[in-house]
């Protein structure tokens, strides 16, 4: 049998390839026009980000995007960044870069395979149907191969699916198992369907969030497609704007991210705000998938009583529950998500580093880490606010 030539070639822009080359290897579910599995890695999403500045030059992210060509068709491609810090990543590894070079290594640059500013799951090798096996080995082989080549300390794919993880560890990455909190429909007719499922003390505690949240003094609406308008974004901008103050020392999206996400992703937006005569004081944005809902940002002006709780939380599951879905991913940490309904989810990454020796020693951190890791799972599920079965509850 003939062996299969492919031809990995890295590209500093987007704009080199069409949408349609790269969709269809990242969202060939959506080549209908219905909605991808998540819109993350689509060309109209990674386009904004570099469109906007958001990635790029100065910003720490510098588009590195793989490819793989089989006969000169694209099969297989990743969103790969040359990176010169580690922020926006969300599976920390800022202890290996301070360890790395406290030794006289050179942690930065590295190489990362993921959606930036995004921890959400998803698939990172994103390959043509039919060409799975191929196209998957080559992706990784090749980025392998350019981490040696350039002599980078390493080489980080974030967020990826389950089977990535599965299929990276079998050709000699690093497997990393950490966690975030998600919401599962379980078949929901109503929020109060899902409170029926919870413990009477968690019933009343959400039920008594809610009526706070909801006495701020104004309304909230929950604005997708066509209903968005420029002056939503002016407002949003202004919160998140300050939680990425608070949080990171400055917002990783920048202003034009967000009139370019307008344009061309309004239909993958659902942005919940709460007006008070007509004029946002807090906001929440979400991104849809094809069976999932992301929490994404969230920020105010104005603090109110469980406000961020409502918006970001269980407007979510309302809208989760209107639209069918079946998960509400809620973003990274945040163990005050399990007393509202979000229950501990293993996440998944891979990585490869360059040094043996360092290598070896993360890797006995990660066997370590993942044990730690699974009790905690099964202990917060456990604790979670579900109602045990065979248990009668005292009101």
């Amino acid at each position: 049998m003939e062996q299969a030539q492919i031809e990995i070639e890295v590209l500093g822009a987007l704009s080199q390839l069409s949408a349609e080359e790269w969709d269809a290897c990242a969202c060939p579910e959506a080549a209908d026009g219905s909605a991808p599995l998540d819109p993350f890695t689509t060309h109209r999403f990674l386009s904004a980000l570099e469109d906007s500045g958001s990635v790029g030059r100065g910003t720490g992210w510098q588009p590195q995007y793989l490819t793989a060509r089989r006969d000169g068709v694209l099969i297989a491609c990743a969103p790969m960044y040359a990176k010169s810090h580690s922020q926006g990543e969300y599976i920390f590894d800022h202890n290996w870069a301070h360890a790395y070079e406290q030794a006289g290594g050179r942690y930065y640059p590295k190489l990362q395979i993921a959606a930036p500013f995004t921890p959400a799951t998803g698939r990172r090798f994103l390959v043509k149907p039919e060409f799975e096996g191929l196209g998957q080995s080559a992706l990784v082989q090749g980025a392998v191969q350019l981490a040696a080549d350039n002599r980078v300390s390493s080489l980080h794919v974030t967020f990826c699916t389950e089977d990535e993880a599965k299929m990276g560890a079998e050709m000699g990455l690093m497997a990393r198992v950490t966690q975030q909190f998600h919401w599962l429909n379980e078949g929901y007719r109503s929020f109060d369907d899902f409170l029926g499922a919870l413990s009477s003390r968690k019933r009343k505690t959400i039920r008594k969030e809610r009526a706070q949240a909801q006495g701020f003094g104004g309304e909230i609406r929950a604005y997708h497609g066509s209903d968005l308008r420029p002056e939503h974004w002016d407002a949003f901008w202004t919160f998140y704007q300050d939680t990425g103050a608070r949080k990171w020392g400055s917002p990783y999206l920048s202003r034009a991210f967000f009139d370019i996400a307008h344009d061309t992703m309004a239909d993958d937006m659902v942005l919940i705000l709460a007006e008070r005569d007509g004029i946002p004081v807090a906001g929440a944005l979400n991104f849809l998938g094809r069976e999932i809902l992301y929490g994404r940002y969230w920020g105010c002006r104005e603090h109110h009583p469980c406000l961020h709780f409502e918006l970001c939380y269980y407007q979510a599951i309302d809208q989760a529950i209107a639209r069918g879905l079946n998960r509400v991913e809620a973003g990274a940490q945040g163990e005050h998500k399990l007393a509202r309904g979000y229950l501990p989810t293993q996440t998944h990454s891979l990585h490869w580093v360059g040094d043996p020796g360092f290598a070896d020693a993360i890797a006995r951190y990660l066997e370590a880490e993942r044990g730690a890791i699974e009790e905690e799972i099964e202990i917060l599920t456990d604790y979670g606010p579900f109602r045990k079965p065979h248990v009668e509850e005292q009101q």
